[in-house]
């Protein structure tokens, strides 16, 4: 072992006896490997003109646009979340559905799998799906055990369910990722992997998720022990039905049909997404007011001018010259005016304030770890990690399949001590391109990572969904149980992950379809 290697070893149980010691994780993958990297030059095992390269990179970051969709999808995901228009969703399953154990099951299971394209947190879903439905399933019979693992696994479905943050990092991490790995191995013009692709590629395995859990919902709870066999159901009037669920619907899919339509960016969606978002929750919060709901619905209606006007081409230009032109500056002071109303009101209301505030805490944290993971990359590659990995991949036996199958089992055991943006922004780099340096779809790669990276959520001793859940659950459920109610979940999605290997056309149908 070369001087070098054994410093690159020190660097890798340095970094991960740092997270794991508590302290921020951005400070561990940023500060371990410049320290390493400090102390290895003493010895002549590393070239300090390497890190020259950190300011150019931390702009990088800074400046992609792509990155800029990560706090407007968390924006929309809180607002969504404080104004209690997620709970109003979950009510009306919960009475279509009957106050059964498999009716209440299923309609947090469904009620998760469409907030999941909204709201992409698993903190905020799994503690409002703790606080609502948790007493209702624990007096309908459903078992604590059981009540526990479907809160924390449907609280996590967001996170595969597109449109999702998770995605979105996968996405720029994968893009730049492939790229460079298809030039080294002589390929010099491949197909460019956008997010939107990862979107397309992700929406049947979600799909397939939820399937799955759903199927172990029915037989699980058939016949459950000391169940009440309350199956009556309500009667919802159809207008109720749909003033709760219509506007999250459509504006679910004006977000991600504008980014699937190729109509608007990821960013661009993004931003539609938090307007709307605004927009809804001022109008639904009550005490706006007949002129108020007024210039809401106004402003509504001239956001879906402009989606329009952009998705038949009609691209108005900056000044009136046009009928369009003039349209859409018509629209974008309606939208103006809308949302300057909407967030007045959310503000009176005491939701604004605490949304942006849990914006930028979060996205601190996202973008912390990125810029870090910048350094940490950096320092991997000074030391030459990078061939290292790519040599020892192509000496396991199996070939490509078999560093496949590496990759994920490494991914799969990271996620018991590390959080999924940590694992993206350390193995993607370094352990993925010498995968992507083969002919495997890149979107059908990152699936199968954004598959496997679920499961961190909900692997203890660390998995995210199991403490905030811990933070709202009865003390008569202890964190034992807690732990124990999520293994058929995290088995659930060990057999998404392997129809997903075993099936790759589930990933790749409708990506090919839509953009090829």
């Amino acid at each position: 072992m070369t001087l070098s290697e054994l410093f690159l070893c020190l660097m890798l149980v340095g970094l991960f006896a740092g997270i794991l010691s508590g302290i921020p994780a951005m400070l561990a993958i940023a500060g371990v490997p410049f320290v390493v990297a400090v102390i290895a030059s003493l010895f002549g095992a590393f070239d300090l003109s390497f890190l020259d390269f950190f300011p150019s990179r931390v702009w990088g970051v800074m400046s992609n646009t792509l990155l800029m969709s990560v706090p407007l999808f968390i924006l929309m995901g809180v607002v969504l979340e404080r104004s209690q228009l997620a709970e109003r969703m979950l009510e009306v399953l919960r009475e279509m559905l009957g106050a059964s154990p498999r009716g209440l099951a299923l309609s947090v299971l469904l009620f998760s799998a469409l907030i999941a394209a909204s709201t992409g947190i698993v903190g905020a879903t799994v503690v409002m799906l703790g606080l609502v439905s948790l007493p209702a399933m624990l007096q309908a019979g459903v078992s604590p055990r059981v009540s526990s693992g479907i809160i924390c696994a449907s609280g996590t479905l967001g996170q595969i369910i597109p449109p999702s943050i998770l995605l979105v990092l996968l996405g720029d991490q994968i893009g730049n990722t492939y790229l460079e790995a298809q030039q080294k191995a002589g390929n010099f013009a491949p197909d460019a992997v956008s997010v939107g692709d990862l979107f397309a590629g992700a929406l049947l395995p979600g799909l397939l998720l939820v399937g799955l859990y759903g199927v172990y919902i029915l037989f699980t709870l058939r016949g459950a022990h000391g169940a009440v066999e309350n199956t009556s159901r309500k009667r919802v009037p159809l207008s109720r039905i749909l003033g709760v669920f219509l506007p999250p619907l459509l504006l679910i899919l004006a977000v991600l049909g504008s980014i699937l339509g190729g109509v608007a960016t990821t960013t661009e969606a993004a931003g539609l997404g938090a307007v709307g978002t605004i927009l809804l929750a001022g109008y639904t919060r009550g005490g706006v007011g007949r002129a108020g709901r007024g210039v809401i619905l106004s402003a509504v209606v001239a956001g879906g001018i402009l989606v329009f006007l952009r998705a038949f081409g009609f691209v108005p230009p900056s000044g009136l010259g046009t009928p369009a032109g003039f349209v859409a500056l018509l629209a974008a002071a309606l939208i103006a005016a809308g949302v300057v109303f909407a967030g007045w009101r959310l503000m009176r209301t005491d939701i604004l304030v605490p949304a942006v505030i849990d914006t930028l805490r979060i996205s601190g944290m996202v973008f912390g770890i990125v810029i870090a993971a910048s350094m940490l990359s950096l320092v991997f590659r000074g030391f030459g990690g990078d061939e290292l990995v790519a040599g020892f991949l192509e000496q396991v036996p199996g070939g490509k399949w078999g560093a496949l199958a590496l990759v994920m089992v490494v991914v799969f055991f990271l996620g018991f001590i590390l959080e999924a943006v940590e694992i993206i922004y350390i193995v993607v780099p370094l352990l993925g391109a010498p995968i992507l340096a083969t002919d495997f779809s890149p979107v059908w790669f990152a699936v199968l990572l954004a598959m496997n990276l679920q499961t961190s959520f909900l692997t203890p001793p660390f998995g995210f969904a199991l403490f905030y859940y811990r933070s709202v659950a009865p003390r008569s459920i202890t964190t034992l149980e807690i732990y124990r109610s999520v293994i058929p979940f995290v088995a659930i999605q060990l057999v998404a992950l392997t129809l997903l290997i075993t099936f790759p056309a589930v990933v790749t149908w409708l990506p090919d379809m839509l953009f090829r």
